[in-house]
């Protein structure tokens, strides 16, 4: 087993370890020159690493899906883990053990492999257990589900991932099912098993999780009704309203057309289905958002795009924070997000800190700056004054002569 891990570097410590090389870009710095920007990555997960000098010696020495052996210092940047690297060497496969670099459910695959083939067989309604039977009784389908992501990064983003999504899924549904007496629990459960079939085909995950040419032209809802197309041609007897059903269910299971999907939800399986899938999909991400960057300090994890927020680090916030203490003030940094820097970025200007905290209700107290940061001295009031209108023109000698009739 190899060590470190991503997961135990520390900072300010020169460390030497070998991990996959998940992206390579060549950048240039200000002088011209050539730098490398990677991410590295192994089983517990991944890190940026910047390469500043020698970059001549290695640059064609590796490719993307490399194994290589660095060596460098770990620092936090903006909170966040950064690798840099002084030297890098290419490895062959033989001299690594892949288990060591690809991240992969906790759960045995095999195990939830039969768990998933036997809630199929439980199915009552014929042409919806001989459909999906036929589905995990291919060979080359049945040797993917067992492996592939449900995602190349958002969620369950690791070998058997989708497995693993599509049984948390089916335990949900036999709860919630259950609450709602006229879903059928059938018909939900092919939505379940089949909705993200596709991505057996979409993603490529031989080492680092990608797209493959299919993924990239056609997406995993389009190859899913494509599989089940193929499959059906066996059973010409189907139902068409059943497969109509079952074909809305994965064309819909999104949600909303701005997130992918052909057809919103129509029928309570189908809108079950999307909110379950986004609810489990979103915990997870969850999830993997706080265990992030351990190395990071502080109760909040960086900003995440797929969750639209940053996390809480409960279990840090509670321990720092015993009963009966006086909770301490975390206020995440506005600026550790790179998402919300660069939107910001064209629009912003000067910093106005009186004007911004300035509250000009007379009725209301003042807003300011100790206010929404405690402990942090107010910000003076701006000066109470009104802008002089332009005396340029014919309405603006009348408006002054206004004003100064009212003040008498």
């Amino acid at each position: 087993m190899k060590s470190p891990f991503v997961r135990e570097l520390k900072p300010d410590e020169i460390t030497t370890a070998v991990f996959l090389v998940s992206t390579k870009e060549v950048r240039q710095k200000r002088t011209g020159e050539p730098y490398l920007s990677l991410v590295l990555s192994d089983r517990t997960g991944e890190i940026d690493c910047k390469m500043w000098d020698n970059v001549a010696e290695c640059i064609e020495t590796f490719d993307r899906d490399d194994f290589v052996k660095v060596k460098g210092l770990m620092q936090l940047y903006n909170n966040r883990p950064q690798f840099t690297i002084h030297k890098l060497r290419k490895l062959q496969d033989h001299e690594v053990d892949p288990r060591d670099f690809f991240p992969a459910s906790l759960q045995d695959p095999e195990a939830m492999w039969a768990e998933l083939r036997q809630i199929v067989s439980a199915i009552g309604h014929g042409h919806i257990r001989g459909l999906l039977d036929a589905s995990l009784d291919d060979p080359d389908i049945a040797a993917r589900y067992r492996v592939a992501p449900a995602a190349k990064t958002i969620h369950h983003a690791f070998r058997s991932g989708l497995l693993e999504h599509v049984l948390s899924l089916l335990k949900l549904a036999k709860l919630v099912g259950a609450h709602y007496g006229t879903i059928d629990g059938d018909l939900l459960t092919a939505g379940i098993v089949l909705h993200d079939i596709g991505k057996i085909y979409e993603l490529s995950y031989d080492r680092a999780f990608g797209y493959s040419p299919e993924g990239q032209l056609l997406g995993h809802i389009a190859i899913a009704i494509r599989m089940i197309a193929d499959k059906l041609r066996t059973f010409p007897d189907f139902p068409v309203a059943l497969r109509n059903l079952i074909e809305h269910m994965v064309l819909s299971h999104h949600g909303q057309l701005e997130f992918g999907s052909p057809k919103i939800p129509i029928f309570p399986e189908a809108l079950l289905l999307h909110y379950l899938d986004d609810m489990d999909s979103k915990m997870e991400c969850m999830r993997v958002q706080i265990d992030r960057d351990p190395q990071a300090e502080g109760y909040f994890s960086a900003y995440s795009p797929s969750l639209g927020r940053v996390a809480l680090r409960k279990t840090r916030y509670l321990e720092s924070n015993p009963a009966g203490a006086e909770p301490a003030v975390s206020v995440p940094e506005f600026t550790s997000s790179p998402e919300l820097i660069n939107e910001t970025a064209s629009t912003e200007q000067p910093h106005n800190p009186a004007v911004v905290f300035h509250n000009n209700h007379s009725n209301s107290p003042a807003l300011n700056s100790s206010t929404i940061f405690p402990g942090r001295s107010p910000l003076p009031a701006p000066p109470n004054y009104k802008p002089a209108p332009a005396t340029n023109s014919i309405f603006g000698s009348k408006l002054q002569q206004a004003l100064h009739d009212e003040r008498k």
